[in-house]
């Protein structure tokens, strides 16, 4: 059974660009983007469930969340749209356009291959329960509880934004984080769906990003038999390193399917 998922929706006509944040993150992570691209586009940005303002629920199943977006999309009479999904969010993507083609003009997978992946969140998620635990009353004392298991800055700071504050002070978790632990087999296996998606497909990596490497190209092309591989210089979060080249590519790849 599909869920009301939290989405923010900028209005306007043509074809909407909907846009699929990856595991841990939300739509709040892309707010630049979508400032950028609501200019050009009507632009709907979800939270997955067990993600942001979106309720939680068991089950992480690609199909599931393909079909909490499809929901979403009859509520509000959209046909069809452009589909831009990252990390977790591009299988999502992926399965959505292979489960409902006709429901999708054009396919923007960001770093991510349709593949299974093995385990590399445990100390993310040591680092989640670490604050969990450790109760903090500011942003300083959330960030030493997560530098005990992740030392990278960056990384603090992207999931710091799951963080929220209670009625006692206290910033607490927002996301279902049991619920995604419990299913995490799941999110690091394969997109749903069977065969190809046959429509318009940019696929964007990243150079130091192990997620859509050379060798992963046969199997991603099997399933997007179109897709245009583009290559920026960076990690898994090339939206956030590279921002305007990102956005570059997405807005060329946009002008030529709609042109």
């Amino acid at each position: 059974m599909s869920i009301d998922l939290h989405f923010t929706d900028s209005g306007g006509g043509g074809t909407p660009l909907v846009v699929v944040h990856g595991l841990l993150g939300s739509a709040d992570n892309w707010r630049s983007h979508l400032k950028q691209w609501q200019r050009r586009h009507r632009v709907i940005a979800v939270d997955l469930r067990n993600h942001g303002r979106s309720p939680h629920v068991a089950g992480m199943g690609y199909e599931a969340m393909a079909e909490d977006i499809l929901a979403l999309l009859d509520r509000l009479a959209v046909a069809s749209v452009h589909l831009l999904g990252h990390s977790m969010g591009g299988k999502v993507a992926i399965s959505l356009a292979r489960l409902a083609p006709s429901r999708v003009a054009s396919l923007i997978v960001a770093d991510i291959a349709p593949i299974s992946y093995g385990h590399d969140h445990d100390r993310v998620f040591a680092a989640l329960r670490r604050v969990e635990a450790g109760k903090p009353t500011n942003r300083r004392e959330a960030d030493v509880l997560l530098a005990e298991h992740v030392e990278e800055s960056a990384v603090r700071l992207f999931l710091a934004t799951n963080l929220e504050r209670d009625d006692e002070g206290i910033l607490r978790l927002r996301i279902g984080l049991d619920e995604i632990q419990e299913d995490y087999e799941t999110i690091m296996g394969e997109p749903a769906g069977e065969g190809a998606y046959e429509g318009p497909t940019l696929v964007l990596r990243g150079t130091h990003s192990p997620y859509v490497t050379d060798e992963m190209l046969p199997v991603l092309r099997e399933v997007l038999p179109r897709a245009e591989i583009e290559t920026l210089e960076a990690g898994h979060w090339l939206h956030a390193e590279q921002p305007q080249a990102f956005q570059a590519a997405v807005n060329a790849f946009l002008e030529r399917v709609e042109a």
